[in-house]
């Protein structure tokens, strides 16, 4: 097999909290985490040259290919993994960008597991995760691709298994750099945003046999810490999180990541497809995904 295809979902934090800023300028976080059914599609076609070709609706907001996480996470992985299997990829982009929901980091987490299949390696081989962590705070979580929790500076995970959550994604079309976000929460360097009180009070999720309801109490009890500096980078994040609240059937809406994208979770696909039915003729310039979150 000469031509390897693997998507790359699009990620979704239900919930995010900044515990605080650690002496070394990371952030620590504490984030539930789902993945949606909208994803970039990455194929790789093996050969000796290692290159990357970029299509798609997203393509002209991507930069320089020479610079795209996939490149960058096949050269890394080619210094641990001496004659590691390439060849080039062909990215197909139709996630939006810079759009708090794990685009290039999915990318990059595809073409781990891409790189992985063509050499014969496990997903869980500590040197696709040592590249994972070493690229991206948001590629480990990506590289598993599964609903979990997400705390450190995004290294550790722990699964779970929510039901299936209808939703509707909706991205402005505007571009937000995560740096700008972090800015505007404005916190120094070993300052706490949340005491050990907090973490210790704060609720755990359901379990395995939990109903949806429960799983939508518990994530409504949450919060994204970002939301608030993010509005105050972009404001037309508040204009989509109260056309979300504004459709019928909608029980939750926020903002995922450090925006600009935000979701809406509702009782029922059909309820979903409506009220993505509904804002996409009212905002027809907005990006709109109705599906579910898993």
């Amino acid at each position: 097999m000469t031509r390897l295809t693997d998507p790359a979902r699009a990620k979704v934090n239900l919930t995010l909290r900044v515990l605080g800023r650690r002496a070394d300028g990371y952030h620590d976080l504490e984030s539930l985490v789902a993945f949606a059914d909208c994803a970039d599609t990455l194929t790789l076609e093996l050969g000796t040259e290692l290159g990357l070709d970029i299509a798609g609706p997203g393509a002209g907001d991507c930069g320089e290919a020479a610079e795209n996480l996939v490149l960058r996470v096949a050269r890394l992985l080619g210094e641990r993994i001496p004659g590691l299997v390439a060849g080039r990829f062909t990215l197909d982009k139709c996630l939006p960008v810079a759009a708090g929901i794990g685009g290039g980091s999915a990318d990059a987490a595809a073409a781990l597991r891409l790189l992985a299949r063509a050499n014969g390696l496990a997903v869980d081989d500590p040197r696709l995760a040592d590249v994972a962590r070493e690229t991206g705070a948001d590629i480990p979580v990506c590289l598993a691709s599964h609903a979990c929790t997400m705390t450190g500076v995004g290294d550790n995970l722990e699964m779970l298994q929510p039901p299936s959550l209808p939703c509707v994604m909706v991205n402005p079309r505007v571009g937000v750099a995560t740096k700008d976000v972090f800015a505007a929460l404005g916190l120094g360097k070993g300052e706490l945003l949340a005491g050990p009180v907090d973490i210790l009070l704060a609720p755990g999720w359901p379990g395995a046999d939990a109903s949806f309801d429960d799983w939508i109490d518990a994530i409504g009890r949450g919060v994204n810490d970002l939301e608030k500096p993010a509005l105050k980078v972009e404001p037309v994040i508040g204009e989509v999180l109260a056309a979300l609240r504004e459709t019928d059937g909608v029980r939750l809406a926020r903002m995922s990541g450090s925006g600009a994208t935000c979701f809406g979770l509702y009782g029922t696909i059909g309820d979903a497809g409506l009220a993505a039915r509904a804002l996409v003729q009212a905002h027809p310039d907005w990006w709109v995904h109705a599906g579910v979150l898993s």
